[in-house]
């Protein structure tokens, strides 16, 4: 998703918790990778891969020239022949340790198994984060947490927000790339010029009166 859909989205879920509880989300994930050089290891359930945040996520890294944010997608399946970047099962999971950050997505409740080896992680020092669907044990696993409800029936009905996991991710991914130090001239950098004049763009007029 380029910046000028992020902004028309986070246009659309204005007045809604989701612009800043995405940005606070990303600037944790942010904060803990980047002083570390990197070391971000992300896992899904066994249901469910994110695929596309891992995706998100590379393209953000080379956007916001923050290589840090790059991720190391571990799996729960492992084929034969699978390329190397995803050819990493959850033992990776057991070398995970201080200076590295494992973020959980889980729009379900993880097994057992997952579950441990996350504890193992955190107990070795590695930072825990969570997106998903705010299982109470997998946010209390987590440094930080951010829980995408399901849908209410009403969704459709004028004011609900409508969120879901996949929506989430964008923003998050999105947020994660902005707001990086200006360089040695102190000029920022051009992705987020282009973000914040998109924004501007996309605002509504001021009120005549």
């Amino acid at each position: 998703m380029d910046a000028v859909r992020v902004a028309l989205l986070r246009e659309v879920l204005s007045g809604t918790e989701w612009p800043a509880a995405t940005r606070r989300f990303a600037a944790s994930l942010r904060s803990s990778v980047v002083p570390h050089g990197g070391g971000l290891l992300l896992v899904g359930t066994r249901a469910y891969e994110p695929w596309h945040l891992a995706a998100h996520l590379v393209d953000e890294a080379a956007w916001s020239g923050r290589p840090e944010l790059t991720p190391l997608l571990v799996r729960h399946r492992v084929r034969p022949g699978d390329p190397p970047h995803l050819a990493v099962g959850l033992g990776r999971l057991q070398a995970a340790g201080r200076g590295e950050t494992l973020l959980m997505v889980a729009p379900e409740r993880p097994d057992g198994g997952l579950l441990e080896r996350v504890h193992d992680a955190r107990r070795a020092g590695a930072t825990v984060l969570s997106l998903g669907s705010g299982d109470s044990e997998v946010v209390g696993l987590a440094h930080d947490a951010l829980t995408i409800a399901p849908r209410p029936p009403d969704a459709s009905q004028e004011g609900a927000a409508g969120v879901d996991l996949d929506i989430v991710q964008h923003l998050v991914s999105a947020a994660a790339g902005e707001n990086s130090l200006p360089d040695a001239r102190g000029r920022r950098r051009f992705r987020d010029r282009l973000s914040r004049l998109v924004d501007q763009l996309t605002a509504p007029p001021p009120a005549r009166w």
